[in-house]
């Protein structure tokens, strides 16, 4: 067997156990995950995946928000809601399949 070296990493709980799922039902255990990574940086010379800043502003989150805060990005939605700014979930599915290939 190859000698190995030991990567002591802190994670969020939340995303190690998604992580972890979906690995399960990949079959292949964390630590054959870490070593993919970390062969593909190697590789590539770099983070084996694209890193930029999303293109568009971050979502409001409802508890960093005031109470006129709050009404005021309501009342945004009421308006492009009566504009016909809608989309249906389908669409939204659709969209997110194509750019994240969920």
């Amino acid at each position: 067997m190859a000698r190995t070296a030991s990567v002591f990493a802190r994670v969020e709980p939340e995303v190690k156990e998604q992580a972890e799922q979906v690995l399960d039902r990949l079959g292949i255990p964390m630590s054959n995950a870490v070593g993919m990574f970390l062969r593909q940086i190697v590789l590539q010379r770099g983070i084996p995946f694209e890193m930029k800043l999303p293109s568009c502003e971050e979502p409001v989150s409802y508890g960093s928000l005031t109470k006129e805060q709050f009404s005021i990005e309501i009342e945004k939605g009421m308006e492009d809601i009566k504009a016909g700014r809608v989309y249906s979930a389908d669409e939204v599915e659709a969209e997110m399949k194509q750019e994240f290939g969920i």
